[in-house]
């Protein structure tokens, strides 16, 4: 089933409550093939969340995420599920790699700033909601200032009062406000056609270039309750520069200090938080590469330690942040990993205890390949066809074709690394390397060399009368620019 999101936030969130699971998972169906269970499994804790905001708040607070964990190997669609689901609710989404992260006492990237980064993300997609909202606004307001430049405005003299008590000069006065009022608007519209555009204007800008310097303290920026803006309010005092631009630049200028002066950065600030608090979303990518193996000793003593300082986040902490105090209470955590070496089983209870869901996502076959080439939004083949259609070449592919790249894929993965949908990235490439290098000029004059393969073109009869030329991709032809490398045994070289 196919449902429809309109574009606002406030829109969205209207269709969200509608939302039901199987809603949820056919939305997915759009972007990910196959992998029904762990569509199920987000499917249902998005709706879940949905629930608990309609409870009363002493009910909502007892009411932990149930975290994901997604067990599978790379390429089938972890990552794409979750970040897709975070899109069709417009959430906070931040992926991080669990690998990047060490124990405390070693140089690494601190744990806690997994939630700093979300709500600075969370924070970014607040102010450009509130650019839409006053967009118009801003552009009016640079416009008005841009024509104060242009033409600035006459001084207002008071009119001076005759020995009879009249005003002297009144109806003058009145004739040339008139006067420069359409001069204004005359403005105004030649601005609006573009006619203005080779016009310079001078206008005060802010300088950069003012007193900067960075404090590196063990526990970070945000850790600092030191206000040196309020310390030393006359070092950083804004500083303004005459600069000349042209008016296209100019008012493009005008039109961000407009925005920034509507935007109410404390609500923006505030709404951010609420938006992390209620609806973030992390991706804990390679969580596998912190699960400790049997053992347990030596250099993957740390492994450990990283779980452990990861397990506050999850379990649910205050963090500090520039913009104050954040709670990870009710931030759904979608962890994943290959789990080649290690298993599920080896990561430390209390955190396993914090991921109660857990889903395997199956190995790509050969008609999910065929699935990603063709069904969704934006399948590669629809890509390809989009790219070169800009150059003027019509690119067309038969079935026959996608099931000799499907079953090269699959052939591939199962005799070397298996990478997923990743390795029809590099096996088109591979197709479609002469096409896509002689594209410019390709109906021009076509240079064929020795033992180069003739790129397959049509003519075809269109509606409109005349032929057209027409790229037919075939299975010979796939074959003849795959089958080289396949045939060797050392494949790995030459396909990522």
């Amino acid at each position: 089933m196919a449902i429809y999101l309109p574009g606002t936030a406030e829109d969205q969130a209207l269709a969200l409550d509608e939302l039901t699971p199987r809603e949820i998972v056919a939305e997915l169906d759009k972007y990910v093939v196959g992998q029904k269970a762990a569509k199920r499994a987000v499917a249902i804790a998005l709706r879940n969340r949905m629930r608990r905001q309609k409870l009363s708040p002493e009910l909502a607070d007892e009411i932990m995420p149930k975290n994901i964990i997604m067990i599978g190997p790379t390429g089938v669609g972890k990552t794409e599920i979750a970040r897709r689901l975070a899109k069709l609710t417009n959430s906070p989404f931040l992926k991080v790699e669990a690998s990047k992260f060490t124990e405390v006492g070693y140089v690494g990237r601190d744990v806690e700033s997994i939630v700093r980064d979300l709500v600075e993300i969370s924070i970014d997609m607040v102010r450009e909601e509130k650019l839409e909202e006053i967009e118009d606004k801003a552009e009016l307001n640079a416009e008005e200032r841009l024509l104060d430049l242009l033409l600035p405005p006459t001084p207002v003299v008071p009119p001076v009062a005759t020995q009879d008590g009249k005003p002297l000069l009144e109806g003058n006065v009145e004739a040339a406000q008139a006067s420069e009022h359409k001069t204004r608007e005359k403005l105004r519209q030649q601005f609006r056609e573009g006619k203005l555009d080779d016009r310079t204007v001078e206008l005060d800008v802010r300088d950069k270039n003012g007193p900067s310097f960075e404090i590196i303290t063990s526990q970070g920026q945000e850790e600092m309750d030191v206000n040196l803006k309020d310390m030393l309010p006359g070092l950083f005092a804004p500083r303004t520069k005459k600069r000349k631009m042209k008016v296209p630049e100019a008012f493009d200028y005008l039109v961000q200090e407009e925005e920034q002066r509507l935007i109410d950065l404390d609500q923006v600030t505030r709404q951010a938080v609420e938006r992390v608090e209620d609806s973030g979303i992390v991706f804990l990518d390679e969580i596998d590469k912190i699960a400790g193996r049997e053992g347990g000793h030596g250099p993957d003593v740390s492994r450990e330690g990283v779980q452990r300082d990861i397990l506050p986040i999850v379990e649910g902490t205050t963090v500090s942040t520039k913009y104050g105090m954040v709670s990870t209470d009710h931030i759904l955590f979608i962890a994943a990993g290959a789990f080649h070496v290690s298993k599920p089983s080896d990561l430390i209870p209390e955190l396993q205890g914090r991921f109660p869901i857990r889903v395997e996502l199956q190995s790509l076959t050969v008609e999910d390949f065929i699935k990603i080439l063709t069904e969704p939004k934006s399948s590669l083949t629809k890509q390809y066809t989009a790219l070169l259609e800009t150059e003027g070449v019509k690119l067309e592919f038969t079935a026959e074709s996608l099931r000799e790249m499907a079953e090269f894929a699959f052939r591939v993965n199962e005799t070397t690394e298996n990478i997923g949908a990743r390795r029809l990235h590099t096996i088109m490439e591979r197709v479609l390397d002469e096409i896509s290098f002689q594209a410019p000029d390709l109906f021009k004059s076509p240079k064929i060399e020795d033992g180069q393969p003739t790129i397959p073109v049509e003519d075809r009869q269109t509606k409109a009368g005349p032929v057209e030329k027409v790229i037919v991709i075939g299975p010979e032809y796939v074959k003849t620019q795959v089958a080289s490398i396949v045939k060797n045994e050392d494949l790995s070289r030459y396909i990522l």
